[in-house]
């Protein structure tokens, strides 16, 4: 998943970058509003977190716009401000969530697993699926017991594909949320079908996965 930060102080976007590509977070960085905002009408993000106090305009402001260029992003604002009525602003602009510096980097990766779980609906970090469970939280995959070895972008594959479950995806949003680019070449296509094949063989081989299926001349979807 593509995460944008928008952080003027650049040790802690360092350390929230360094944290987050730990956790499988593709990241991009914006020391200042300007950057922060043309990196948003270039790429489409999941996740941006967007400090108040930055040195060219006030984070309120830029939240309002960005929503109008990342609508489906997911917002967590990030401030040393810890009044009431910022808290509740920053919500009314469309924010998904608020934390006040300082917080945790553990705490900020459980506020996002908990957003993403949110919006799909998904009230729990293990998630069943056909015959199998999803674990979101600790990666791994399962078949009565029985742990599925996938590969680090097999994982992020099913686990985006599940995260917008019911959703077309098409091969270009696949590339850019899940290797960070964008690309509708052949040689990307097939990158991202060999993927797909490769999980399919993997977890067929425990149980049926007619719940993923494959779009003609579109891409794929989680059916449940």
């Amino acid at each position: 998943m593509k995460v944008l930060i928008v952080e003027d102080e650049q040790a802690m976007a360092a350390e929230m970058e360094v944290f987050l590509k730990k956790a499988f977070y593709l990241c991009d960085l914006a020391a200042t509003a300007q950057e922060g905002l043309s990196k948003m009408e270039e790429n489409q993000y999941d996740f941006i977190l967007l400090d108040l106090g930055l040195p060219d305009r006030d984070g309120m402001h830029v939240l309002a716009e960005a929503r109008k260029n990342c609508p489906d992003a997911s917002y967590i604002i990030l401030t040393a401000r810890g009044q009431l009525e910022d808290r509740i602003r920053g919500l009314d602009l469309g924010a998904d969530d608020y934390l006040a510096k300082p917080f945790s980097l553990l705490e900020l990766q459980s506020r996002m697993q908990a957003i993403n779980r949110r919006k799909s609906g998904l009230n729990q970090s293990v998630v069943p699926l056909g015959d199998f469970a999803v674990d979101l939280s600790r990666r791994r995959v399962t078949c009565s017991g029985h742990e599925i070895s996938l590969s680090r972008k097999e994982f992020d594959l099913l686990s985006y594909l599940l995260l917008h479950k019911n959703r077309p995806l098409t091969r270009m949003q696949l590339s850019e949320h899940i290797w960070g680019n964008f690309s509708d070449d052949e040689a990307d296509s097939n990158y991202i079908d060999v993927h797909i094949k490769n999980i399919r063989k993997k977890l067929s081989a425990h149980a049926s996965v007619e719940w993923l299926q494959t779009l003609r001349n579109i891409g794929y979807k989680i059916k449940i």
